[in-house]
């Protein structure tokens, strides 16, 4: 599986999201109609209220925002693979965007694909909308209107697994574990960002686990293509 495709050329990525706001009653009124009638679907099939329904807002772009960016690619060190990983993490999210499109056009010329789990229902277009939003000029892996299916790099390890069946979703966690991948323990999960964001303030926390994440999916694509998983004494943490 994937043969043809070059893990040096590869940058692994996950992100991390929130509502814009924590508190739904802080939102502007205008804001507040919208996600109304945003959630409709969500609050009559669930049946719950619209203020209930905003623990969801992190995953839409419209409504939330990006507070970690992880990027991970392959380096070949002496006959080994090596994964290094760079976070962009804070409290500034254009700035966060500045820093990973930089990253991003700096590789043009060497046609790195993006890679990332559920990546192209979630975080290649989460990317390329806030990019817009905070006025920011689209990176041309993100730039994909009007690109032939062939142009566009990027790869989806969900959507490799699903070898066409549409209606499936595996969890990147599941995947780990049928494929024996090890999970770095962690008490944290997707659904308790927001609070260790905006209560704990702990933007460290959330850095970890989305740099784990990024190791998943670097180790998930070398099960896919056959090869063995990396030691964790060949990855490789960045700090600034």
């Amino acid at each position: 599986m994937l043969q043809h495709i070059d893990l040096k050329k590869i940058i692994f990525l996950d992100i991390e999201t929130v509502p814009l706001e924590y508190n739904f009653k802080e939102l502007p009124k205008r804001t507040i109609d919208l996600w109304d009638k945003k959630t409709q679907y969500i609050q009559k099939y669930q049946e719950i209220t619209a203020e209930e329904a905003y623990s969801k807002a992190g995953i839409y772009a419209e409504f939330g925002k990006i507070i970690c960016i992880s990027a991970g690619y392959f380096a070949e060190e002496k006959g080994e693979l090596n994964l290094r990983i760079k976070s962009f993490y804070g409290k500034d999210e254009k700035e966060i965007l500045v820093q990973f499109n930089s990253l991003l056009n700096k590789t043009l010329k060497d046609n790195y694909m993006l890679c990332a789990h559920n990546g192209k229902e979630f975080d290649f277009p989460f990317i390329g909308r806030r990019t817009l939003i905070n006025g920011l000029k689209l990176p041309s892996q993100l730039d994909i209107a009007g690109k032939k299916p062939w142009e566009i790099l990027h790869l989806d390890t969900m959507e490799l697994w699903k070898f066409g069946d549409y209606k499936h979703f595996t969890s990147l966690d599941l995947l780990a574990h049928v494929f024996n991948i090890p999970s770095p323990k962690q008490d944290l999960d997707g659904s308790m960002v927001a609070k260790t964001y905006y209560e704990e303030n702990d933007l460290e926390k959330i850095k970890e686990y989305c740099q784990n994440d990024v190791i998943t999916i670097a180790q998930l694509l070398l099960k896919y293509k056959g090869k063995e998983i990396i030691k964790k004494s060949n990855i490789e943490i960045i700090e600034d």
